[in-house]
């Protein structure tokens, strides 16, 4: 039985690491990466293909304190309608290159807040992405939902245009909390929205739910968690709040006194995931939860969990789009991200150029490393036979990492002679184990705390 005072001693409450959402991390991205790698990666994608695209909606009515995410605030629709004219000028430069017969195997609206938008600029947006590439047979559409943000109209169009999943941002349904974040969001309201969503034959949720908050308690979060449990999520998402008020200056707001210390963090996610446990959902990586039935349960029975920048996920495509400003794509042979300004993004958009700002070009064993990682945080082991096949790797380079990597964690992981593998007390330090296999130099700022 591994304590928490051994945990503590390997790093847990004191390191700051990378969710890994992708290997390299963005801090790695570099401008050497532009417009002209983006265009080529997209000519390469094979013709009949179905690939993955995200569109970001950067606005938001309300911005709430604990948010990292990069949004900007308005009232008006007029920067909103301006946007996305910007966007359907960026579809037009995707249609002019993109191979013929492409579909989307999953499509996805995130934010800022893509409910602000009306249903005439709803079925505008549809309209323009399916002139590009139609939603392929059994494809997902989801859209992140804001229950303070959507009304009737407007999920009939997201219905209409085909959305099979919502995403709800709950963080947390204490009143107390909700202030102190600058989010305020009723039990009464999202379970209202809830049942818009289910009205309206969409079968699949998801909802994000926040530990290490402000004010936070073991009796809290229980309650939280309990009333999230009566809105029956298909999945959650139990994400550790990262405080760093240097880089998103709204969370100066927050009161750093009034957080929860490392160990009190530890304990409120403990406390969440074994409720969410004996609900019967199982776990899915380091911090998703997902009901046996759904996508992501399925996709970890059988070997196939993944790990993108919206976190765990069961879509195989090897191709992901981003649309729209900061959006990051993923293709086979590295990283893209936009401008992350909406005006830098606008004028490039509008001078006719995708606004490609940086990005990474997979190089030496960044493919190698890359996969060890993502099996650490999806399946919590990783195979030399899968390596070795897969990558060609020598098998004495695989047993020289991992035995690295064992060394690292004073050979408390379990190595043999056909993989790597992180013992269940060992997994609240997974996100530390994979970075014991990144060959970069890794800042600290703007990483979330370890647990």
């Amino acid at each position: 039985m591994i304590t928490n005072s051994r945990l503590a001693a390997l790093g847990l409450f004191d390191t700051r690491v990378p969710r890994y959402t992708s290997y390299p991390t963005a801090p790695q991205f570099n401008a050497a990466i532009g417009a002209d790698s983006h265009r080529r990666w997209i000519a390469a994608i094979a013709p009949g293909s179905t690939v993955s695209l995200y569109v970001h909606i950067p606005f938001c009515r309300r911005l709430c304190w604990f948010c990292a995410c990069r949004t900007q605030g308005t009232q008006k629709d007029a920067p909103v309608r301006a946007y996305l004219q910007t966007l359907q000028a960026e579809l037009a430069l995707l249609k002019q290159i993109l191979p013929d017969g492409v579909e989307l195997a999953r499509l996805h609206w995130g934010g800022g807040t893509p409910t602000l938008l009306s249903p005439t600029m709803m079925q505008d947006l549809a309209g323009a992405i399916a002139a590009v590439a139609p939603l392929a047979e059994g494809a997902e559409f989801s859209v992140e939902i804001d229950p303070n943000e959507i009304d009737a109209a407007r999920l009939d169009t997201l219905a209409a245009a085909g959305m099979t999943r919502a995403s709800i941002g709950v963080q947390d349904f204490d009143p107390q909390i909700q202030q102190a974040i600058g989010r305020v969001q009723s039990y009464e309201v999202t379970r209202d929205a809830v049942a818009m969503l289910r009205a309206r034959g969409i079968r699949s949720l998801n909802a994000d739910i926040l530990y290490g908050l402000p004010h936070q308690s073991r009796g809290r979060i229980a309650d939280s968690v309990q009333k999230l449990l009566s809105l029956h999520p298909d999945r959650v998402a139990l994400y550790g709040y990262a405080h760093v008020p240097w880089m998103a200056r709204r969370q100066a707001m927050i009161a750093t006194d009034s957080l929860p210390d490392p160990q009190q963090r530890l304990d409120l996610f403990e406390t969440a995931r074994r409720l969410f446990v004996w609900d019967g959902y199982d776990e899915i990586g380091i911090d998703h939860f997902a009901t046996p039935q759904d996508g992501l349960g399925r996709a970890r029975r059988r070997g196939g969990l993944r790990r993108n920048f919206q976190g765990y996920t069961d879509d195989s495509s090897e191709v992901l789009i981003g649309l729209g400003a900061s959006a990051i794509s993923r293709f086979p042979q590295g990283y893209t991200q936009n401008a992350a300004a909406t005006s830098a993004h606008t004028g490039r958009i509008r001078a006719g150029e995708f606004s490609t700002a940086r990005g990474h070009a997979f190089a030496g064993d960044d493919a190698l490393r890359a996969r060890i990682i993502e099996a650490l945080m999806c399946d919590f082991r990783v195979e030399t036979e899968e390596l070795t096949t897969r990558f060609g790797a020598p098998r004495a380079q695989i047993d020289q990492l991992f035995a690295h990597a064992n060394h690292q964690f004073d050979g408390l992981l379990e190595l043999s002679e056909t993989g790597l593998a992180i013992p269940p007390d060992l997994r609240p330090l997974t996100r530390l184990i994979a970075r014991s296999f990144d060959a970069y130099e890794l800042s600290k700022a703007g990483h979330s705390p370890a647990i």
